[in-house]
């Protein structure tokens, strides 16, 4: 069963498209939630995040993994990989 990821972006961020170009390139799907302007979407992405606000907000399974630096990061250890399989 491929994993659930999930994405919370805003369309002229630099970080959400670094994030959903790695994503993409490890041929993945992923739901985006697009925030701009959503208060309520923001809200109930920080709820989610343990209270970041910052985007984006990336999820694996419910499993929240942080922000674009933090993607990359997991990659860089070999952890994401096993994330996405």
């Amino acid at each position: 069963m491929p994993p659930k990821i999930e994405i919370y972006t805003w369309q002229a961020c630099p970080f959400c498209l670094r994030a959903k170009a790695l994503l993409s390139k490890k041929k993945v799907e992923f739901t985006e939630y697009r925030i701009d302007g959503d208060n309520a979407g923001r809200a109930a992405m920080a709820k989610r995040a343990s209270g970041r606000r910052s985007v984006p907000q990336i999820f694996i399974n419910d499993q929240h993994i942080g922000g674009c630096d933090d993607l990359y990061a997991l990659d860089r250890q070999g952890q994401l990989d096993p994330l996405l399989r």
